[in-house]
Formats: structure tokens, C-alpha cells, sequence
């Protein structure tokens, strides 16, 4: 079912963990209160929850042309439905991306020409000790502390925590074997697209999709780093993060304000004459009535 694709895609560059009923009940909720009363958009989300909410509500609804509509025009049972299509998708994409990346991930961390010391095996995690600690109350671990492994260089900077955080190149491995394609993990970046990237016609990274693949690292930070990603005190860091990501994985994306635009251009002509137009009208505004 093509619903279970898009929850697929929608689990690895949305959100991961939540319950896609419960997204789409509290949007349409939110909707019908702007309906009912009049109360503006803006002021339902006030509430940092709801914002939050909200926010993933409107990404799912682009997941496909016209999934809005069908969302709106849909019978209940049709929403239970669909929402059990895209949360097949989503549990199963996590289930599946775990299971591929066992193998990678202990030849991405072993140095070369040495063995893996203590040796992990390939095929299970069992052996890998962190789960089993903290089971048995050994080693105690907040939910709002990140790894090293997410940092540049896996060096965490107490001064400015966000120096070199999920810029580590384990991370970018993980993202490319994941999104791109296996293959592209060790070459040279190019400006075509493959994978699931191509699937979804994905031209940029998401700040989800961030979080998504270190997660699957370590299942221990999804809730924190998501939490921050969605930060509007943040917003200025995620940015230029977004921007390092996208030109480790998709080398074509360029940000507007990053082309060169020919001087005799149309484009170049037009943006002078708004410059043009902005300063007669800040030159009017400034003399008053």
C-alpha cells in the first residue's frame, strides 16, 4: 500500500516515535476550534506542546498531493485506516534500518587493520553491554545528555555544547547508508540521488532525519534532540546545521543566498529594483505625514 511507503518515509524524516492516530486527531481538533470560535492559528499555539504538535501535523500532511483533502473528507473508519497504513510504515522502517545497520555500523567504528577490541558480533546487539547496564542499574544516564559520538571529532565541548554536535562523520556514514545507498558511504558526494531520498524526491536534509538516524545508533535521544531541533531559541544553530548537512549529502542543494547571480541578469535586475522600491518606501515612512 502506497500509505505504508509514505509512513516509511514519514517515520525517518518526520518523527519516529509518535502515534500518527493521535497526530491527526489533535490537528483536526485544532482546526475545528479555529472553526468554531474564531480563535486565530496563533494563539491555540502559544502553548509550546501544541505548537510542536502541530508542526508535525502540517509536515504529514505533505507527505502526498492531496493527502490534506482526504485527511479532512475522510470517515473515521477511514482515518483509522490510514493512520494504521502510515504507522506500519514508520515501525517498520525503524525495525528495518536497525537490522541493515548492525554490520555497517561495527566496520564504520573499527580501525583499520586492528580488531575491534572488546569484538562485537555483526548480527546481534546482545553483546553489546550499554542495554544490560542500565538494566541492571550500572550505569545511569540522563535522556537530555548526548553521546560523543554525535560530535565532531567525538569531542564534547562543555563551553559551547553545540561546537562540532552531529557534524561526527559516523553520523554522515549512517545518513548516506541510510538515504542515499550503501554504496555511497565511502565515495566522493555527487549531485545525483538515489535510495530512499530519490523515492521521496528528498533535495534537503530534515532536522528529524537527524535525530532519526542517531537513534538508531543509540535509541536513548530521540525525545532530547528532537525536542531541540524544534527550539525557537535554537533556531539560528539548526539552521547552519541543516546547511553542513546538506552539503555532505546533497552537494547540489545551494542555498539562495549562497548562488552567484549574474549582474546583468534578469534575476540580478529584478532584485535591484525592489532594493529600489524598499528604500523609497523606508525613505517616505521615515519623512511621516
Amino acid at each position: 500500500d502506497p500509505y505504508v511507503g509514505h509512513g516509511r518515509h514519514f517515520g525517518q524524516t518526520i518523527h519516529a516515535l509518535c502515534r500518527v492516530r493521535a497526530i491527526i486527531n489533535n490537528g483536526l481538533v485544532i482546526h475545528e476550534k479555529v472553526d468554531l470560535d474564531g480563535r486565530a492559528l496563533q494563539t491555540l499555539l502559544a502553548d509550546p506542546s501544541t505548537a510542536r504538535q502541530y508542526a508535525i501535523f502540517e509536515q504529514l500532511m505533505k507527505i502526498t498531493p492531496n493527502f490534506r483533502e482526504i485527511i479532512f473528507t475522510a470517515s473515521e473508519e477511514e482515518l483509522t485506516r490510514i493512520a494504521d497504513l502510515l504507522q506500519k510504515g514508520a515501525n517498520g522502517a525503524r525495525s528495518d534500518d536497525t537490522k541493515s545497520l548492525k554490520g555497517a555500523v561495527i566496520e564504520w567504528i573499527t580501525p583499520k587493520g586492528q580488531p575491534l577490541n572488546p569484538p562485537l558480533m555483526r548480527n546481534v546487539k546482545i553483546d553489546r553491554g550499554i542495554k544490560q547496564k542500565l538494566q541492571r542499574g550500572e550505569l545511569l544516564v540522563s535522556g537530555d545528555e548526548w553521546p560523543v559520538f554525535v560530535y565532531h571529532g567525538y569531542t564534547y565541548d562543555p563551553e559551547d555544547p553545540w561546537n562540532g554536535a552531529f557534524h561526527s562523520q559516523l553520523l554522515v556514514k549512517v545518513y548516506k547508508f541510510m538515504f542515499t545507498s550503501p554504496s555511497s558511504v565511502d565515495k566522493d558526494p555527487k549531485a545525483t540521488r538515489s535510495g530512499n531520498a530519490r523515492l521521496h524526491d528528498m533535495t534537503s536534509v530534515t532536522p528529524a532525519s537527524i535525530a532519526y538516524i542517531a537513534t538508531q545508533i543509540d535509541g536513548r535521544i530521540p525525545a532530547a534532540v528532537l525536542e531541540t531541533f524544534m527550539d525557537p531559541d535554537d533556531a539560528d544553530e539548526v539552521a547552519k546545521l541543516i546547511d553542513w548537512w546538506n552539503r555532505q549529502v546533497f552537494p547540489g542543494h545551494l542555498l539562495t543566498s549562497e548562488r552567484i547571480i549574474n549582474k546583468d541578469s534578469a534575476l540580478a535586475r529584478i532584485k535591484e529594483r525592489h532594493a529600489q522600491r524598499k528604500a523609497l518606501r523606508e525613505a517616505g515612512n521615515s519623512r511621516g505625514p
